[in-house]
């Protein structure tokens, strides 16, 4: 899979602050629902731990099927899973962030992260930009593959209300 834009890891960040993940570990395997920042979708996420830097993936959401790229909510799950960093206080700065609506607002992700940038303090912003390198430098050294017929064997209806 390709690398995320940068705004995918904010935004991953803001799905947990907002207790927008439900992930369920079992084994190797993780699977969660993920519910969008204004509530109008739910994506199902399932993460398969080969090793350290061998995972298969599969999430239904847009930037995952269409354009291929590592989609917020697959950072998400991974951030919960320990899998990927995590910061709470970074993710309580981006708590209540009406994403969906700044993507469609602003049409360019580099707008939308210049717009959130602008809203911090000196001191998070500067915390926020390093952990999102850190991030994007731990997914760059993994090795993720999207797999389709895991979005097939592992349903999430026989826990999920």
């Amino acid at each position: 899979m390709r690398m995320p834009p940068r705004i995918k890891v904010y935004e991953a960040l803001g799905a947990l602050a907002d207790r927008r993940v439900t992930p369920r570990l079992e084994d190797s395997v993780v699977r969660a629902r993920v519910v969008s920042s204004d509530g109008s979708r739910q994506y199902r996420v399932v993460v398969l731990r080969k090793h350290d830097f061998l995972y298969y993936v599969y999430s239904n959401d847009n930037g995952t099927v269409y354009r291929r790229y590592v989609g917020y909510p697959i950072i998400s799950v991974m951030m919960a899973s320990g899998y990927l960093p995590y910061d709470e206080s970074l993710a309580e700065a981006l708590k209540g962030v009406p994403w969906r609506r700044l993507n469609e607002e602003f049409k360019k992700y580099r707008l939308v992260e210049e717009y959130i940038l602008g809203r911090l303090d000196d001191e998070v912003r500067s915390r926020l930009l390093e952990f999102v390198d850190s991030v994007l430098g731990k997914i760059k050294q993994m090795k993720i593959f999207y797999d389709e017929e895991l979005g097939r064997t592992h349903s999430l209806t026989d826990w999920l209300p």
